[in-house]
């Protein structure tokens, strides 16, 4: 009698219904991030409110589709794990810098075309990096991600940055609200329930939220039923040398934090992340960040905010962030639609967030469990690295000073702490040994344990 190969539960495809409120929550959990980075550019270039609503749906339509590249994947390209993609908020400030000093958006198109040809080409090498990123490394990393998320949910919590009432206890209240439904729901409820905790949150939120004045749906009448993005709507891509170079630093920035994150997932959906698949993984981001170019939008990553529901909800399926790539895709299309989503108010999904961010956190910490800390070396490396990582994130200014090249890749919590924590590994764990210090061979492994090296 032939026996049937179970199905890994990333491979799993959940009945329509759940598939669709699953992969809806992801899209909540990320649409605020998505949105910021089409926002901020094109407000520092002054474009009108028209072109501006071109670039937020341009945005939304290539978020979708570098998803289902990223989790669906074909020859050569996607990691096949849940993994939200969407704009890399480490390219805002060169691509404002372009945008407004250096040639308009035509520079900025030619130098993400540039960049993400660049990540295509550089992602077997950096798949044959992936030994030097063991539970030591990938812990700190986790948890950095983690930690350094918690301030924007606090921003969102508070009113969302720019806000006139930012900070006021009404915003405070309705996030502590949306808070203790999560937590409510997580404790009490039934198991489906408790999967979808962070959208049962967010529809409760924004219940409460309407009537009370949070949210304006000013925006939603005025927005156009049917919107699609042509190629090169803004003009030819033009390639200045300058803002190629910049963005190749941005490029490195986003290869590393994408590492970070697709081991994170891997860790959490309990497959392990294969130097064929890490390169398979950075070479979507790489055509993913093309297609940003060709189609007026900027370059793409995979999002750590749904690295952290990943965790909390325990769904590792991704055809369900496939099915989010799906809605991003028909938001995109649908301006309208578009604008529902965004009239969610920053409290809101600030509660939400909190519990999201701190899940990856701890998600790093359980990683951390399998390395022995009473070594001092390893110690000094988790200790180094989260202190480098959070830097940033408690003093934004701290670089201000650097060259745009040095803050492009420090001012990065994420890239900081992940370059702090594989120089350290390699420092204390990889160089010859003096006197009775830990072997070499460790890697940050507990004696005689941990998990077993990746080929």
């Amino acid at each position: 009698m032939a026996t049937t190969t179970p199905v890994h539960p990333v491979d799993e495809v959940p009945p329509l219904p759940r598939l669709a409120v699953f992969g809806l929550q992801h899209v909540l959990a990320m649409y605020a991030g998505a949105v910021a980075v089409p926002l901020i550019v094109g407000g520092a270039m002054k474009l009108s409110p028209s072109d501006l609503a071109y670039l937020i749906t341009a945005d939304l339509l290539v978020c979708g589709v570098a998803t289902l590249i990223q989790c669906v994947g074909f020859r050569g390209f996607g990691v096949r794990l849940p993994i939200m993609q969407g704009c890399t908020f480490a390219a805002v400030s060169p691509m404002v810098l372009i945008g407004t000093t250096g040639g308009g958006l035509p520079a900025v198109y030619g130098a993400v075309i540039v960049a993400g040809l660049a990540i295509m080409l550089l992602a077997p090498l950096f798949g044959r990096l992936l030994r030097f990123f063991p539970p030591l490394v990938t812990g700190t990393v986790i948890l950095v991600i983690g930690v350094s998320l918690l301030p924007v949910a606090g921003n969102w919590a508070a009113g969302g940055v720019g806000s006139k009432d930012f900070g006021a206890p009404r915003n405070l209240a309705l996030a502590a609200f949306v808070l203790a439904v999560v937590l409510g729901v997580q404790r009490f409820a039934p198991a489906f329930l408790g999967r979808v905790a962070v959208l049962t949150g967010i529809a409760v939120g924004l219940a409460v939220a309407v009537p009370c004045g949070f949210t304006d749906f000013g925006g939603v009448r005025d927005a156009g039923w049917v919107g699609i993005s042509t190629p090169f709507h803004f003009g030819t891509p033009v390639v200045h040398a300058a803002a190629v170079v910049s963005m190749l630093v941005v490029a490195l920035v986003t290869m590393t934090e994408t590492t970070g994150d697709l081991i994170a997932v891997g860790e959490l959906t309990g497959r392990s992340v294969a130097p064929r698949a890490l390169a398979d993984g950075l070479r979507a981001d790489g055509l993913s960040t093309v297609l940003g170019g060709i189609f007026n939008t900027f370059p793409y990553t995979a999002y750590a905010q749904n690295v952290g529901l990943v965790g909390m909800t325990r769904v590792r399926s991704r055809w369900v962030v496939a099915a989010a790539g799906g809605i991003l895709v028909v938001l995109g299309l649908l301006p309208k639609l578009g604008a529902v989503v965004a009239a969610i108010p920053a409290p809101v999904l600030g509660g939400a967030g909190l519990v999201m961010f701190g899940t990856v956190a701890a998600s790093g910490l359980r990683t951390l469990g399998q390395v022995d800390l009473k070594d001092t070396g390893n110690a000094t490396v988790v200790a180094v690295s989260v202190a480098v990582g959070l830097l940033p994130v408690g003093v934004p200014t701290v670089y201000a000073k650097f060259p745009d090249w040095f803050q492009t890749i420090m001012n990065s919590g994420i890239s900081a702490g992940c370059l702090t924590a594989i120089v350290l590994n390699l420092l204390f764990n990889h160089l010859p040994s003096r006197g009775a210090s830990a072997p070499a061979e460790t890697d940050g492994l507990p004696p005689g344990g941990g998990q077993e090296a990746v080929e």
